[in-house]
């Protein structure tokens, strides 16, 4: 793990952003309120909140800090869904990790809820893509003192 000791604490922002491409017919569903396994939305919402906590169990080496706000958006296309975690914190590192985790976790807890209308006769996923997972914007300015 790195030495953070000596860093000053600053608030930190990070804004990160991925996308699951559907097929047009699923995302209309999801719109609908029209899945099995309930309302997709909510789910993704308080699985990326849930991930932001545990990050420092699932990335090894991340230090564990006091997260103090995550929001989580949602735009939705024509054949995809597009999700944004925003985590801030006032910490001596950065909030990248937790907010690319909160992203893909809502991403696949999306894709788990949909499965079963995304699958071809083969029982594959030839539509269905997680893609452009990325770190949006990130902020950092010193705490006054």
């Amino acid at each position: 793990m790195v030495d953070i000791t000596s860093k000053p604490q600053a608030h930190r922002m990070a804004l990160a952003k991925g996308k699951i491409r559907l097929r047009k017919e699923t995302v209309e569903r999801i719109k609908a309120g029209e899945i099995k396994k309930g309302d997709v939305f909510t789910v993704a919402r308080v699985s990326a909140i849930q991930a932001v906590k545990e990050t420092p169990k699932n990335i090894l080496l991340c230090h564990q800090i006091q997260v103090t706000s995550v929001n989580v958006d949602f735009e939705v296309g024509e054949d995809f869904i597009e999700v944004g975690v925003e985590v801030k914190a006032i910490s001596q590192t950065g909030v990248e990790m937790e907010a690319l985790n909160g992203v893909v976790a809502a991403l696949l807890n999306i894709w788990d809820m949909v499965k079963y209308l995304e699958k071809d006769e083969s029982g594959n996923y030839p539509f269905t893509k997680i893609e452009d997972v990325r770190i949006e914007r990130k902020v950092k300015s010193v705490v006054d003192r």
